[in-house]
C-alpha cells in the first residue's frame, strides 16, 4: 500500500473506529480486546503505517512530544536519567526532544522557547537555581516536572534523591573509619540545588564531629596538574585524609592524581565519589561511591509528568528517592559494608 496511508485507512482495514486506532497508537490498551490489538498490529505492519505527528497535533491538540533539558548530557548520570525517561515514554506512546543547557540559564531559556515552538506537550528539566524565576517570567503554560535539583518549595512537579542525607551518612561513616581531615572537591555549589545539598551534608556532619575540612571548587577546565597543586598539602600530610569528590567528571581526574599514592589508600588517603561508574569498581583499589537511582529518577519524572498531562491524578506530585553507599576498598580502613541511606 502507498506510504500515504491514513488513520482512516487503518480503521477501515481493521474494522474499528478512528478513536480505537488512536488509542492503539498511543498505547492505551485498557479497554481494548486482545483480538482488536492483534488485528491493528497486523494491519499497521502490513501497510507500514507511520502516524503523522503534526496531524495528530492538529486533530487532538497533543503532539505526544516532550522537551527534556539536561545540564550535561555527556555524564553517566544524565545517560541513565534519559534512558529511564525514554523507556517510560515509549511504553506510553510519547517521544522526547533532548537539549543540554551546560548549566546556563540563557541556554535553558533557548531550549524552552525552541521546544515550545515545536509544540511539545510538557517539559522535564534539570534546573539551575534561577530557572523557576525565568520559567514564571517566560509565560509558557505547559506542565513541567523538575528532576535532580528542584526547589523543594516549588509548587511544580519534581523528583530528586536524598542528597543531603546520603552525603551526611557517608561522611559520618568515614569519620567512623578514622579519617581526621576532609576535603570536598566539587563544581560550583551555587549553580545547582543538588550541589548545595551535598555541600551542606558534608559540612554539617563535620561541624558536629568537630573535624577540620576544606571545600575546593573546580570546573571542567581544571587539569589533573592544577588539582594536584591544590591538594598538595593534604597529599603530603601524615594525617589520615579523606577526599570527597562530588561530581563524577571530577572523580576520574582525582583518581589519576592519586594513582602515585596508591599504596597509601585507604589507610592515609581515602577517596569517595558520586554515581555508579563501572570503572570505579574495576580499578585497584576499588572506589567507594554514593550511587543515585538515576534510571528510576528518570522513570519517576516521566511518570508524574504524563500523569499531569493526561489528567489522571494518580501519582504523587513530588518524589524523593534514596541513594545508597557502596563502600569499597578506597575507604575501608576498618571492616565496612554497603549501607543504605
Amino acid at each position: 500500500m502507498s506510504e500515504k496511508v491514513t488513520i482512516n485507512d487503518i480503521a477501515k482495514l481493521a474494522g474499528v473506529s478512528k478513536t480505537t486506532v488512536s488509542f492503539y497508537l498511543n498505547g492505551k490498551f485498557e479497554k481494548m480486546s486482545e483480538e482488536t490489538k492483534r488485528r491493528l498490529e497486523d494491519v499497521i505492519s502490513r501497510t507500514n503505517y507511520h502516524p503523522n505527528t503534526m496531524a495528530r497535533s492538529l486533530n487532538y491538540k497533543q503532539t505526544y512530544l516532550i522537551g527534556v533539558i539536561i545540564g550535561d548530557i555527556t555524564n553517566s548520570f544524565a545517560n541513565q536519567i534519559v534512558k529511564g525517561i525514554d523507556d517510560y515514554f515509549r511504553e506510553h506512546g510519547y517521544q522526547m526532544i533532548v537539549g543540554s543547557s551546560d548549566y546556563s540559564l540563557e541556554n535553558e531559556r533557548k531550549c524552552l522557547t525552541g521546544m515550545a515552538a515545536m509544540g511539545v506537550d510538557g517539559f522535564i528539566v534539570q534546573p539551575t537555581v534561577y530557572f523557576e524565576t525565568m520559567w514564571k517570567d517566560i509565560g509558557i503554560h505547559k506542565p513541567i516536572a523538575y528532576f535532580d535539583s528542584p526547589n523543594q518549595a516549588s509548587n511544580e512537579l519534581w523528583v530528586k534523591t536524598n542528597n543531603y542525607e546520603a552525603v551526611y551518612d557517608a561522611t559520618e561513616m568515614l569519620v567512623n573509619q578514622g579519617y581526621e581531615q576532609f576535603v570536598m572537591i566539587t563544581a560550583d555549589p551555587y549553580v545547582l540545588e543538588t550541589r548545595m545539598e551535598r555541600n551542606r551534608g558534608f559540612t554539617d556532619c563535620l561541624d558536629i564531629a568537630k573535624k577540620p575540612y576544606e571545600v575546593i571548587i573546580s570546573d571542567r577546565n581544571t587539569t589533573v596538574e592544577t588539582l594536584e597543586k591544590k591538594l598538595d598539602p593534604y597529599l603530603n600530610s601524615s594525617i589520615p585524609t579523606l577526599f570527597f569528590v562530588c561530581n563524577n567528571w571530577l572523580l576520574d581526574k582525582t583518581y589519576l592524581l592519586l594513582r602515585k599514592y596508591r599504596n597509601q589508600i585507604p589507610h592515609r588517603i581515602g577517596l569517595i565519589g558520586f554515581d555508579s561508574l563501572g570503572w570505579a569498581e574495576l580499578v585497584t583499589p576499588s572506589i567507594t561511591t554514593i550511587v543515585q537511582p538515576a534510571y528510576e529518577e528518570g522513570q519517576a519524572a516521566a511518570k508524574i509528568l504524563i500523569d499531569r498531562i493526561e489528567n489522571r491524578n494518580q501519582e504523587a506530585p513530588n518524589w524523593i528517592l534514596k541513594c545508597r553507599i557502596n563502600a569499597l576498598d578506597s575507604t575501608r580502613r576498618k571492616e565496612s559494608r554497603e549501607i543504605k541511606s
